[in-house]
């Protein structure tokens, strides 16, 4: 997707449930935030409304009531774009000095590191 939509990070709750699902009604989507949030089926209403708006998820009229929503925004393409943007914003695009700060903060298992040695080898 070339213009990737700014999705907020309570947007991207409902993202998240539409990615699993495929597509969704509002009631279905409002019953899950219900069970993990505090927010209001309102609230909830306008982030699907808001999304919408964005073009990040599809909005289908099933009947005179009702709608079944769907991502338009693939999960692995935002994914790629909000690492991109984090690199940039946080580190300057540096990966080395994201993962040197990453290796300060936590201490890594010698089989975590193993681990990254093997992604690392894969890469080259």
């Amino acid at each position: 997707m070339k213009n990737m939509p700014q999705i907020s990070e309570a947007e991207l709750e409902v993202m998240k449930i539409l990615w699993e699902l495929e597509k969704a009604t509002s009631s279905q989507i409002i019953e899950r935030l219900t069970q993990t949030t505090d927010w209001k089926p309102k609230t909830i209403q306008t982030l699907i409304t808001r999304l919408a708006s964005k073009n990040a998820i599809n909005t289908e009229k099933i009947n005179s009531k009702a709608f079944i929503y769907s991502p338009i925004v693939n999960e692995d393409e935002y994914k790629r774009f909000a690492n991109k943007s984090f690199l940039q914003k946080v580190y300057n695009g540096s990966l080395n000095l994201m993962i040197a700060s990453f290796l300060k903060e936590k201490k890594l298992t010698k089989k975590e590191i193993d681990d990254l040695k093997r992604l690392l080898e894969e890469e080259v």
